[in-house]
């Protein structure tokens, strides 16, 4: 199949495909006597597993690990299960890190309308509050 056949049937935009292809994500594609690329299904599973490790937040090295294993012919499911959990892990520590900021925010915006809104300068208004908490972050 063509790269815009590949395209659809992967859900990925031909540039990335190609940028998989140079990366090596991706093995070369056949081509065609016309110079064109010639996919076959392999290279639909391949990709289809590249893109859904992508969308779970997997990087490039970690994606590159299992597909090694995989041309290995060693099972990966260990690793990968470390990395679903690492994922998920570290998401729960960005949700709680939103959530403070957040709060944060909340804080800020009932403080900041006790303040004027027409102080050109910062100096008594919203923007005092937001350089100062700057300075509170950060030391």
């Amino acid at each position: 199949m063509r790269i815009k056949q590949f395209s659809e049937s992967t859900n990925l935009p031909p540039k990335t495909i190609r940028y998989y292809e140079d990366i090596g994500m991706l093995p070369p594609p056949k081509r065609m006597g016309n110079g064109y690329r010639d996919y076959d299904e392999a290279d639909v599973d391949r990709a289809r597993f590249i893109a859904g490790a992508r969308s779970l937040d997997f990087s490039l090295d970690d994606i590159h690990e299992i597909l090694a294993l995989r041309e290995r012919r060693e099972a990966p499911c260990r690793v990968v299960l470390d990395l679903l959990e690492e994922r998920a892990v570290e998401i729960n520590r960005r949700i709680a890190e939103l959530q403070r900021m957040e709060a944060e925010l909340r804080d800020l915006y009932r403080l900041g309308q006790t303040f004027p809104t027409d102080d050109v300068d910062g100096k008594n208004c919203v923007c005092h509050l937001v350089s100062e908490h700057l300075k509170t972050t950060v030391s």
